[in-house]
């Protein structure tokens, strides 16, 4: 069963399950003891840091190992703002960095602290300009991702970490996504990773702080790990993480790897278009990591389809918020601006087939069509599109004259409907609408905030704005054509 989901959760790498059994036998004593069992712990701990600084870019004695990528960065953000608080309390970071980031941020707001949220273009990517425009002689620290997690997109970090440190401010990077393909460029001041993410066990991330960058953990008091990740090291775990990061760096055939997975990704970018209407590749199309690509299909519930996908044979991922708890669609998709119904992350983890990309590319839109039918969406998409359940759309009259003269027109009632209903009900409805003249979406569903206004791009229509409307929102389309 072809696995699609390596941005998640790469499968275990043959080196670190190796040296995992081996060290099982070897590491479990206590590294900070003294006895012949500890020493010999110690040194397979220091052996493991110096080959993950090795391939971080920095010196052993800069780097910690902690329980997790997400601890990672919650340490490194708060050590960094507590150190600095005296220079400011503004912490800077862009709108579609991971989730754990975005957490942090909430916590030190909530504390008394300020943050700004750098916009991104439509492919996910920073402008090193706006970063530049943002820093202030307020702000204490700048988060900025490597390389997204959803879409893929590069950022430019080397750019960015030399503006942070013309304006004296450090930069935490999160590299967990980007650190498997090779080390982040630039003067960054902090660098945190997920070992899961390169091939090593789950449980083990790292936290890399450079000299002369000012740091005050915070959490409890430990003498372990620099006082920077308390607790007793997951030693096997550790020695596991950084031999497979340490494999991939010296095995010469890795760039080969990634320049072959690219290729593939470039073809799943180009086929898909090709193979489904209605779809919106999204991320930037060449500077992006070489495994990972993202698409959003019209008129497809996205949890339906990632269950069809599955039962065919094809673990992927997804940023819909059809396949949400809480019904909210991704923050990156929505600081994107792209369409986020029927949303499909695939991330080719290493050795990766040919033959599976293709039957990958040959089940896609068998899958979609019957989604789709199942949706009453014809399968050639775009077009005059019928009700959802087989019924014609709820409609009402003309909007009162009290309302504004853009809300006047055709009005469709999609309240209670999740997505993709109100952008199908908008679909069927468009084409009896005189051009010129507007068709106004009730909704009450999270993801029709950012879906009706991406589907206006992709099918050539004014998307004129929203208004509140009772329990929901008024989304007004005016049609072109």
């Amino acid at each position: 069963m072809p696995y699609f989901d390596a941005a998640s959760t790469a499968p275990l790498h043959p080196v670190a399950r190796e040296a995992l059994l081996a060290s099982l036998d070897e590491g479990w004593a206590d590294p900070a003891r003294l006895y012949r069992e500890g020493r010999r712990a110690r040194l397979l701990l220091d052996a493991a840091r110096e080959a993950a600084a090795e391939a971080v870019g920095c010196r052993p004695d800069e780097l910690v190992f902690t329980p997790s990528g997400t601890q990672a960065v919650h340490t490194g953000v708060s050590g960094a703002l507590a150190a600095r608080r005296r220079a400011g309390r503004r912490l800077l970071h862009s709108a579609v960095e991971h989730s754990s980031v975005l957490h942090a941020a909430e916590v030190h707001e909530a504390a008394g602290g300020s943050r700004a949220e750098l916009p991104v273009d439509r492919t996910g990517r920073v402008a090193a300009a706006e970063v530049a425009a943002a820093l202030g002689t307020d702000t204490a620290l700048a988060c900025l991702q490597s390389a997204n997690h959803e879409v893929g997109t590069e950022q430019p970090v080397d750019e960015v970490a030399e503006l942070c440190r013309e304006a004296g401010v450090p930069l935490l990077v999160d590299a967990a996504q980007s650190l498997p393909w090779g080390p982040v460029p630039g003067p960054w001041s902090l660098l945190a990773a997920s070992a899961h993410k390169w091939g090593g066990p789950p449980g083990v991330g790292l936290l890399a702080v450079r000299k002369g960058t000012r740091f005050a953990p915070q959490g409890p008091a430990d003498e372990r790990e620099s006082g920077r990740s308390p607790g007793f090291e997951n030693l096997p775990a550790i020695v596991a993480a950084a031999a497979s990061l340490r494999a991939l760096r010296a095995d010469p055939g890795t760039a080969g790897e990634a320049a072959r997975l690219r290729l593939l990704v470039d073809r799943i970018r180009a086929r898909v278009p090709e193979l489904v209407p209605d779809v919106e590749v999204v991320g930037d199309p060449v500077r992006r990591l070489p495994h990972l690509v993202t698409f959003s299909c019209l008129y497809v519930d996205g949890e339906t389809l990632l269950h069809e996908l599955d039962r065919a044979g094809f673990s992927v991922s997804s940023g819909s918020s059809c396949t949400s708890s809480t019904l909210t669609p991704s923050h990156v998709l929505r600081a994107m601006g792209v369409l986020s119904e029927g949303n499909v992350r695939i991330s080719l983890p290493y050795g990766t087939a040919e033959a599976e990309v293709e039957r990958f590319l040959e089940v896609l839109p068998q899958v979609v069509r019957s989604v789709r039918e199942r949706l009453g969406v014809p399968a050639a998409g775009g077009g005059e599109v019928p009700a959802a359940g087989g019924g014609a759309p709820r409609t009402a009259p003309a909007a009162p004259a009290a309302e504004p003269a853009e809300a006047a027109g055709l009005v469709v009632d999609a309240l209670g409907k999740r997505c993709p209903i109100p952008v199908i009900e908008l679909a069927k409805v468009i084409g009896e609408v005189p051009v010129g003249q507007t068709v106004t979406v009730l909704s009450d569903d999270e993801a029709a905030r950012q879906d009706i206004p991406a589907w206006c791009t992709m099918r050539d229509q004014e998307y004129v704005g929203e208004r509140a409307a009772g329990r929901g929102a008024a989304y007004v389309v005016r049609r072109r054509a």
